[in-house]
C-alpha cells in the first residue's frame, strides 16, 4: 500500500465521525470526507510534509463542511430505494446520539467545532488553533464555553446519570 492510502484506511472512521458530529448526515459525512481526501490527494506532497498531518487533514475537512453548508444543492439525489439493514435493537444508543447531536446542534458553529475536533478528533489546542486558524487562546474560551454550554443542558442530564 502506498502511504495516502495507508492514511486513509487508518483515519477514515475518525474523519467520518468528525463530519457526522460537525452536522452531516453519515451518508453526507462520507462524500464530505471523500471530497476532502480527494483535495488532500491532490495536493499529498504538502500534506505529507506538513507539521501535523492530522491537523491538515481536519482543516480541509472543515473547509469542506464550511462551504457545502454555504450551497443550496448539496450535489446528491435522493434514491428510489434505501438499503435494507438488519441488527440488534439500539434504541438506547440512537436516543443518547440524538440527544448529544441535538445539543451539539444547539452550540454555535464555532463552539460545536471546537468541540468536535479535541473530544472526537483529539487535536491538542495548538493543531485546533492550526485548524480553525485563530490563536490557542481563542480555541480554550470556545471550548470552554461549549463545555459549560454541554454540562447544563437538560436533555443530557440523563446521560450523566449512571443506568
Amino acid at each position: 500500500m502506498d502511504e495516502f492510502t495507508e492514511y486513509v484506511t487508518a483515519r477514515w472512521p475518525t474523519l467520518v465521525r468528525s463530519a457526522v458530529l460537525l452536522g452531516c448526515t453519515p451518508s453526507e459525512a462520507e462524500d464530505l470526507v471523500q471530497t476532502a481526501l480527494e483535495r488532500c490527494l491532490l495536493k499529498w506532497n504538502r500534506v505529507r510534509v506538513a507539521e501535523d498531518r492530522d491537523a491538515y487533514v481536519h482543516r480541509v475537512l472543515v473547509n469542506c463542511f464550511r462551504s457545502s453548508r454555504r450551497r443550496r444543492w448539496h450535489g446528491e439525489l435522493p434514491s428510489e430505494t434505501l438499503p435494507e439493514t438488519t441488527g440488534t435493537d439500539q434504541t438506547t444508543t440512537v436516543d443518547d446520539t440524538d440527544a448529544m447531536m441535538r445539543a451539539l446542534a444547539r452550540l454555535p458553529g464555532d463552539q460545536r467545532t471546537a468541540v468536535v475536533l479535541r473530544y472526537y478528533a483529539h487535536l491538542s489546542e495548538q493543531q485546533m488553533a492550526s485548524v480553525l486558524g485563530v490563536a490557542a487562546g481563542t480555541v480554550k474560551s470556545r471550548l470552554s464555553r461549549a463545555v459549560k454550554a454541554l454540562s447544563q443542558d437538560p436533555n443530557l442530564a440523563e446521560l450523566r446519570e449512571p443506568r
